[in-house]
């Protein structure tokens, strides 16, 4: 845990959800492997973790020795308030990342009431949130699951959809990502 984050549970409303190390969880090494993944849900742990896309999509990728894949919830308002006061960026559950260090950042839309979720959590991020404004070295955008079936509300803000089952398509992805870092 770094010390940004072990200041500020004290000062929140369960800071267990927080915390990670739930049975199954994984952590890697990130100099150890070639792509990094956060994946996202864009609601809060208590809303999200009991999802069944995330949990299948977060140990096919983490089965892969050259990937690591790590969870992102939205906060609730006492810790995005927090790390608003303290210029602190949203970072991932597992190895608590910074969200704009991951190689992917990729968002699960289940209802269409957590889009602003999305762009609340770039913002927390420091990922730029126009798709426009982002640079070489900025995280891919994703988005997926039942609403990525009509991208075309984010499309100003997203990289790409992935339509329909995600679990090829995110694997390719990242093949090709690692081809393209290779290349550098």
């Amino acid at each position: 845990m770094t010390n940004h984050l072990s200041e500020i549970l004290p000062l929140i409303s369960r800071p267990s959800r927080y915390l990670g190390g739930e049975p199954g969880s994984i952590r890697k090494e990130h100099s150890r492997v070639e792509v990094s993944l956060a994946l996202a849900f864009p609601d809060v742990y208590e809303v999200g973790m009991s999802n069944i896309g995330l949990p299948i999509l977060y140990h096919l990728l983490n089965a892969v020795e050259w990937i690591a894949a790590e969870r992102v919830y939205a906060p609730w308002p006492d810790l995005e308030k927090l790390l608003r006061e303290r210029g602190l960026p949203l970072t991932s559950l597992e190895s608590e990342i910074p969200l704009g260090d991951f190689d992917i950042v990729g968002f699960t839309l289940q209802y269409e009431l957590s889009y602003s979720n999305v762009l609340n959590m770039l913002r927390m991020s420091g990922i730029p949130m126009a798709r426009s404004d982002r640079r070489e070295g900025d995280p891919l955008v994703l988005i997926g699951g039942p609403c990525a079936f009509n991208p075309e509300p984010l499309a100003d803000f997203i990289d790409a959809a992935v339509i329909g089952d995600g679990e090829e398509a995110i694997l390719e992805i990242c093949r090709e990502l690692r081809v393209a870092k290779a290349g550098r």
